[in-house]
């Protein structure tokens, strides 16, 4: 386990690291996602370290770009915007707010955005 730092967060989300930053995770955090598909009053929830690795797997395999335009952070909160870009022009735009204890991401909420 390894403590989040802003720094280390935007390398491997702009490095498409998933282990990096599964690594940044309680074991029993729950990462909440809002979009399109999965609305404020239905989000996708993903409980655990394994479920959430499998969501960076899926999303650092693809072939896109990830940009960190922009984060803040205290003891207990980090905030970041993320712009994305896939290889036939498709954007999507991302806002996440975490919630942090002992350095380890314990809750975490992402609302993104989609061309189309």
């Amino acid at each position: 386990m390894t403590s989040v730092t802003t720094t280390q967060l935007k390398q491997a989300i702009e490095g498409r690291d998933a282990r990096a930053l599964t690594g940044f995770y309680a074991d029993d955090a729950v990462m909440r996602i809002i979009d399109r598909d999965h609305p404020p009053s239905s989000p996708l929830e993903l409980h655990g370290k394994g479920e959430i690795r499998s969501f960076y797997e899926d999303v650092c395999g693809r072939a896109m770009t990830h940009h960190v335009d922009a984060v803040i952070a205290d003891n207990e909160h980090l905030a970041f915007t993320q712009a994305c870009a896939y290889p036939d022009g498709a954007r999507v735009f991302s806002t996440a707010m975490l919630t942090l204890v002992n350095g380890l991401i314990t809750d975490q909420t992402n609302v993104q955005a989609w061309d189309g």
